[in-house]
């Protein structure tokens, strides 16, 4: 048995998988065909839904309102979330791949760490968003119904 690693192109990625390697008039395995999509697309979503959520913060503070904080929690929040969805998928993915053959080294990279890093730091920067939206929303309504008074 010979083994050769090959990189594949971005379009590439999305092709089906076969059960059978290089029979592509076989069945298809959608276990394998969709973690594999999982693997490549929920780390762009991650990836944007914090860049999104950091453009909506700094429009927030540029406008300095703090209105869009609740916003900015639940981005992060599903940043979070794709992001464990992401870790889940590789390892799943790793072993359906259990038994390595005789020769080839198997080891989870750096980027698997990164990843495991992320996601606490992710829900923490959520949970700060959401506990500064929940507090500010109720010392404002103190100040209206202290004007009001």
């Amino acid at each position: 048995m010979e083994t050769q690693c090959v990189s594949f192109t971005l379009p590439q990625q999305f092709n089906p998988k076969y059960k059978q390697s290089g029979n592509h008039d076989g069945e298809e395995d959608l276990l394998r065909t969709y973690l594999w999509r999982c693997q490549v697309l929920l780390p762009l979503v991650s990836l944007a839904l914090v860049f999104l959520g950091g453009l909506v913060g700094v429009c927030a503070c540029l406008c300095r309102s703090f209105t869009p904080t609740l916003g900015v929690g639940v981005l992060h929040l599903l940043a979070g979330l794709c992001t464990l969805g992401t870790v889940c998928c590789f390892l799943a993915g790793v072993d359906l791949y259990s038994p390595l053959p005789e020769g080839v080294e198997g080891s989870l990279g750096w980027s698997l760490y990164l990843a495991l890093i992320s996601f606490p730091l992710q829900m923490m920067a959520a949970a700060l968003f959401l506990w500064a939206a929940r507090s500010h929303r109720k010392n404002y309504t103190r100040m209206t119904a202290y004007r009001v008074a």
